[in-house]
């Protein structure tokens, strides 16, 4: 399918054949007939992405911090390479479109529907589209699709309209008349308000009269006075901002013009540099809208399905979008003047001039258009073509994330992998990562990837709910397994893996990636031929997890299950491969709902050789503390790991400290893995001990359920 996607190290745009999407459950496949531009938002993602680093830097100082904080947690290196391979890629533009249903995995909606969609990353600028049901709505009779694409701009400033509480006979200023303020006009008239639209742009003012502003004026002078005249000295009982600027302008505007006690309400992204003085004098009432309405940006809405009940949200987002559809059948909502451009997908190079200036045309509603077209529905792309090398390993990867592009891939092809295809949920993702590293194909069907014969290995690297399915399924499919941890996040899954591997497919390796750092090898030879069990403590400062992050999903079996195995595989290693015996689990009590208690938890666990390891992972500690700290006893020795940048080794009342460069052994474990791929050996982590790193995770879970001792062996 063709796509319009942006380079975000350089802001160019391109148009390009990526696969077409998956269908999942919950969601819609749907062939696009239309979709809208957002002028405001996507001009301003265009010119991000094209500004200087240092222009980016300033205008997201947030984004700086969390870059700061990865320098302090991860070090400058792998700092600069994640923020390199996020720009290193394409991203996908458009929120808003409109086209036939072609395929159903939800209730509600059938092929043929005609449907609009909404959603950054569902609803792009793509001739097919997966959108989930919560994200989609019919489409009435008598709505083109080129109409129902405005829905989702029109439910973000529908959401505006409610958010200002206006009442029948109000007078009410509209601050910016670019697409969201002329859609807002109507919608105002439509509600029985009294109208003042207001821009530095004058040639605007026209559209706005005609979709029934009752009066204009220039905001950059004289428009404070302008709505006093309006409002016959009273001030506007409601400012509506919908303009997109860095100034503070449109914010000074709205408090000067409202009445006392009266409503601002900021829809697009302006300056909120809120005078104190004429706030408290008018005791205004200023609220931010949240894009489309309830549910945006709740991935329990948006993503799972789940509804609100509609007694205690009534204008969820979804309800907006199919109110401006309703809207537009009765004929109270006219969108169809707003259009002054199209263009056919091919051609949104020259719709994307437009809005940032560099083709200098007065615009509103820019359509792009999508004829049919048989290739739009193909899963799999050629990138690169085919470069068979005699005795090379084939490999496929399952997931290409950041984690993946950093540090997995990079040594996958320094080994001299051979790279067939990567496959990934997200379309652009695929195309990104296959044009960067060489891969011959990208696409959404880990089917087809797993059917290919050409390949050899596969490796997984996605959200930890399907890694026991696709392990199992690849191991089944003949295939040798690279999988990033964990393994499985419960019982039923690593017993359908254990089965398999009973019956010899046993190729399978695990993202235990520590074991093989020099910090931990060189600590591992001090302890090797100590005679006695070993007692190690390991501490994590694993850092605070927002709970609505994916990784907290009860789905994705937590944090300790995603993270705790690595470490209780470093305790294994260092005790010399000894089994773990028992593990016993507790984690804090705390009141406070954001905490979750499993994120800081004690785990002791005993192995088979007598020696004993305490985990302790914790969430509550201060980020500009190291992530990690492992000390190991026995022997008459000690030796103490700091964040694998030391490792200060202790006998004979003498200490010698070793500094090492901060790497955390990926590279080794891919290469050591390929070598073993490809010669047949045996793969770097013997199936039995990832087996057993695998359930005392679990069992360590199960354990904090009951508070028992919990026997793993």
């Amino acid at each position: 399918m063709l796509q319009a996607i942006q380079y975000q190290k350089t802001g160019e745009l391109h148009v390009k054949e990526l696969p077409a999407p998956e269908l999942k459950p919950g969601m819609i496949l749907v062939r696009t007939a239309a979709s809208l531009i957002s002028a405001g938002t996507e001009r301003t993602s265009v010119a991000t992405a094209q500004a200087s680093m240092l222009t980016k830097a300033r205008t997201r100082p947030d984004l700086v911090k969390q870059a700061m904080d990865m320098v302090k947690k991860e070090g400058l290196m792998n700092t600069v390479e994640k923020i390199r391979t996020r720009l290193d890629s394409y991203k996908a533009l458009g929120y808003s479109a409109a086209g036939v249903v072609v395929a159903s995995a939800c209730d509600g909606f059938a092929p043929g529907d005609h449907v609009a969609c909404a959603g950054a990353g569902y609803a792009s600028h793509a001739e097919v589209i997966a959108v989930p049901k919560n994200l989609a709505v019919k489409i009435p009779d008598g709505v083109s699709f080129e109409q129902a694409a405005f829905t989702t701009l029109g439910a973000i400033a529908l959401q505006g309209v409610r958010q200002a509480k206006i009442s029948l006979g109000e007078s009410v200023a509209v601050v910016g008349l670019g697409l969201l303020g002329q859609l807002t006009v109507q919608l105002l008239k439509a509600a029985g308000c009294r109208v003042i639209g207001l821009d530095i742009n004058e040639s605007l003012f026209p559209a706005a009269r005609q979709f029934g502003a009752d009066a204009v004026a220039n905001s950059s002078g004289g428009a404070a006075q302008a709505i006093e005249s309006f409002t016959r000295g009273i001030g506007a009982d409601a400012v509506i901002i919908t303009a997109g600027t860095n100034s503070n302008a449109p914010m000074e505007l709205a408090i000067a013009s409202a009445r006392k006690k009266g409503r601002v309400v900021v829809v697009g992204a302006v300056g909120m540099d809120i005078p104190r003085a004429g706030f408290f004098e008018k005791e205004l009432e200023i609220t931010i809208s949240c894009s489309y309405g309830p549910g945006r940006y709740d991935p329990t809405y948006e993503e799972e399905g789940h509804d609100y009940p509609v007694a205690f949200a009534r204008w969820t987002e979804g309800r907006n979008l199919q109110a401006i559809l309703d809207l537009m059948a009765s004929g109270s909502l006219d969108v169809q003047p707003m259009i002054t451009h199209r263009f056919p997908i091919t051609e949104a190079g020259k719709a994307y001039d437009i809005i940032t200036g560099k083709t200098p045309e007065p615009h509103i509603g820019i359509i792009l258009q999508y004829p049919e077209r048989k290739e739009s529905l193909v899963r799999t792309v050629l990138v690169h073509p085919a470069k068979p090398v005699a005795g090379a390993l084939g490999v496929a990867y399952i997931g290409a994330g950041n984690f993946a592009q950093s540090y997995l891939i990079p040594p996958t092809q320094n080994a001299g992998a051979r790279m067939i295809a990567v496959a990934t949920s997200t379309a652009v993702n695929a195309r990104s990562v296959a044009e960067k590293f060489g891969f011959q194909q990208a696409t959404t069907d880990v089917d087809a990837v797993l059917a290919n014969p050409e390949i050899d290995a596969v490796f997984i690297a996605t959200r930890h709910d399907t890694h026991g399915d696709y392990v199992a399924r690849s191991l089944q499919a003949g295939k040798q397994v690279f999988v990033e941890k964990p393994l499985a996040i419960n019982r039923e899954e690593l017993g359908r893996i254990r089965e398999l591997a009973e019956q010899g497919r046993d190729r399978v390796m695990v993202g235990f990636n520590r074991r093989f750092s020099k910090p931990l090898v060189d600590m591992r030879k001090i302890f090797a031929n100590c005679g006695e069990p070993l007692a190690m403590i390991y501490r994590v400062n694993a850092g605070f997890i927002k709970p609505d992050n994916w990784i907290q999903a009860p789905a994705q079996g937590g944090r300790i299950i995603g993270e705790g195995c690595h470490f209780i595989d470093s305790m294994q290693f260092m005790a010399g491969g000894a089994r773990p015996v028992s593990v016993h689990a507790a984690a804090i009590g705390s009141d406070n709902t954001q905490v979750r208690n499993a994120d800081n938890v004690a785990i002791t666990i005993r192995f088979s050789d007598g020696s004993i390891g305490t985990l302790l992972y914790l969430a509550n500690g201060d980020p500009s503390v190291s992530k990690e700290y492992f000390e190991v006893f026995g022997g008459g020795m000690t030796a103490i790991m700091q964040n694998f940048a030391t490792v200060a080794t202790s006998r004979g009342r003498k200490t010698k400290v070793e500094k090492y460069n901060g790497d955390k052994g990926h590279s080794q474990e891919v290469a050591q893995t390929i070598a073993a791929m490809k010669s047949g050996g045996p793969m770097p982590i013997s199936f039995q001990s990832l087996h057993d790193t695998t359930l005392a995770t679990i069992a360590a879970l199960e354990s904090l359920a009951t508070g028992a001792v919990v026997q793993v062996a």
